[in-house]
């Protein structure tokens, strides 16, 4: 039990608020990991997808423009060929790719002041084949432009005769996807990738979760089971390791509990003798100060096998209903404070089971009763059952004292920590209730901490899981 507190303190200002973090970045090592890998392969993915597009529509262009030159050559060698009246039905009966159309007029199209055609375009139509053929074939004239404010190109070659073929070439747009079916495979392929990523991730990251969990229970209970040393060669060494601080811990805590039950054990001896030999003293006053004094000496040695001893963490755990277990808690502290009867209360459901060690958990609960009782002259336990199944049990004890400065909240907890200096158990206690209430708290998992209430008092604040 600690002390009598000092009255509170004005609070101190606060730490500046967290910078708030992105919300989208995992918490976990797995969940980074597999978001980072996720990004990755949709960049990757998008960027060889884009390399493809760009590929086909250069290749779709080159096809077309080939195409489109074949046939706008053969359509000039119709013309040359075909006798003077029949040269515009032949060139109707011509079958001339999609972007190309092909009129014999008796006026060009293209017209010098239209803007040139492009030398890629030129290129790809290969009008150098029509200035290389034979000196008859050959165009008397050739004018090329592009229509303004369209995609479409003019080129007009001059008959013989006198006649213009007018060629009228729009290339259609390209088609970077031939058919929907790519776009569902290559999204199927995706996904199967993501669902691979996520599965793989889970799996490596498994062994660290193990580790954080055996670490976890290791402050619960130094006697847990060692961890598997299987699995990659670091993981394996990570396991070794964590084995092997667990079993020094383990011989840390045996040979100081051993040393602090040797202590007691001889310690008792000599405070039994000095009980014996008090009670022969003839001076009355000085006898009962004496026996007082071996009584806290002898309490102060019980506390501290106990605190060394830590019983909670070899008690089973069973269920246990512990609005049963506050309520007795609060009929035993009313019937050793008579006086504080009406300000003993408990709050919260009428049943409410939860997997504990009892004897350890009414040990804590105890103590923070008994606290609350000797410094805040109330108790008013307050017992809130968890929102969903798995969820955290909240447990708080108010009292009505004058609270603790904010600095000395969490030295309270220190071991022999008392705020008030005297060391007579009526007022001071040993200085081990908190700690000892806080070890068995944790050893189940939950925390405990103290905050003075607005209203005045103190309250402290406990949580199990559910």
């Amino acid at each position: 039990m600690t002390g009598h507190p000092a009255p509170a303190a004005a609070p101190a200002a606060g730490p500046p608020p967290p910078r708030r973090r992105w919300r989208a970045w995992p918490h976990s090592l797995a969940g980074r990991t597999a978001l980072v890998l996720l990004v990755a392969l949709t960049v990757v993915q998008a960027a060889g997808l884009t390399i493809h597009a760009l590929d086909r529509v250069d290749l779709q262009r080159l096809t077309q423009a080939r195409e489109i030159s074949l046939r706008a050559i053969s359509a000039w060698r119709t013309v040359m060929i075909a006798p003077p009246d029949r040269r515009a039905q032949m060139l109707a009966e011509l079958e001339l790719p999609q972007g190309l159309t092909a009129t014999l007029d008796d006026l060009p199209l293209a017209r010098p002041e239209h803007p040139p055609m492009p030398p890629p375009m030129l290129r790809l139509l290969r009008l150098d084949l029509f200035i290389a053929g034979p000196p008859r074939f050959r165009p008397r004239e050739i004018i090329t432009g592009a229509v303004p404010g369209e995609p479409s190109f003019l080129a007009s070659l001059r008959l013989p005769s006198g006649e213009w073929l007018n060629l009228h070439i729009h290339l259609p747009p390209p088609r970077p996807w031939h058919s929907e079916t790519f776009l569902i495979a290559f999204a199927a392929m995706t996904l199967a990738a993501g669902l691979l990523i996520l599965w793989a991730v889970r799996r490596l990251t498994r062994p660290v979760r193990a580790l954080a969990q055996a670490a976890d229970q290791l402050g619960r209970d130094v006697n847990a089971p060692p961890l598997p040393e299987t699995g990659p060669s670091e993981l394996a060494t990570a396991a070794h390791a964590f084995n092997t601080m667990a079993q020094r811990i383990r011989a840390f805590v045996g040979e100081r509990t051993q040393m602090l039950a040797a202590i007691g054990h001889d310690l008792r001896t000599p405070i039994t003798r000095l009980r014996l030999r008090a009670e022969f003293m003839e001076d009355d006053e000085q006898r009962r100060k004496m026996l007082a004094d071996l009584d806290e000496m002898e309490a102060m040695v019980t506390a501290t096998l106990a605190f060394a001893r830590d019983d909670a963490g070899r008690e089973p755990t069973a269920p246990v209903d512990l609005a049963a277990l506050c309520r007795t808690v609060l009929d035993e502290a009313a019937d050793a404070h008579p006086d504080l009867t009406d300000r003993i209360a408990y709050r919260g459901p009428d049943r409410l089971t939860a997997p504990v060690r009892p004897v350890a958990l009414k040990r804590a609960i105890a103590n923070l009763v008994g606290n609350a009782l000797a410094y805040g002259s109330a108790a008013r336990l307050i017992l809130q059952a968890p929102e969903a199944p798995g969820r955290t049990i909240r447990l708080a004890i108010e009292d009505d004292g004058p609270g603790i400065a904010p600095e000395s909240l969490e030295a309270v907890f220190e071991p022999f920590r008392r705020l008030e200096g005297s060391r007579n158990r009526e007022t001071g206690g040993t200085g081990l209730g908190l700690t000892i209430a806080r070890d068995i708290l944790r050893a189940h998992g939950g925390t405990l901490v103290l905050r003075n209430r607005p209203q005045g008092g103190l309250a402290a604040l406990a949580t199990l899981p559910g």
